[in-house]
């Protein structure tokens, strides 16, 4: 397994009962074969530039170890989410 550091920014308009659902859905896919390690609500937060003409963002921040299906599986659901208008997940390097 590899480790992953990924953070995702969720449409400000999102009721909290919606962030909570959207944040273990995502929390869900990495468990599924993998594990999070860390987890931080960075809560709402101004873009430095629009995205899909919102100006605020909830910033979610998650460490996890997981393989690069997992992440592909993230990602899928990441384009085809509404709620999530924009996010990157990064390979961390081993530093054994």
């Amino acid at each position: 397994m590899n480790k992953y550091e990924v953070m995702y920014i969720l449409q400000p308009n999102l009721e909290e009962k919606n962030v909570k659902k959207i944040i273990d859905n995502v929390n869900g896919i990495f468990t599924k074969e993998g594990k999070v390690t860390e987890l931080k609500e960075m809560g709402l937060k101004e873009l430095a530039y629009p995205i899909q003409k919102f100006n605020k963002g909830y910033y979610v921040w998650l460490l996890a170890d997981a393989n690069s299906t997992v992440v592909a599986e993230f990602t899928r659901i990441a384009n085809i989410s509404e709620e999530i208008i924009r996010y990157i997940a990064i390979k961390l390097e081993d530093n054994n």
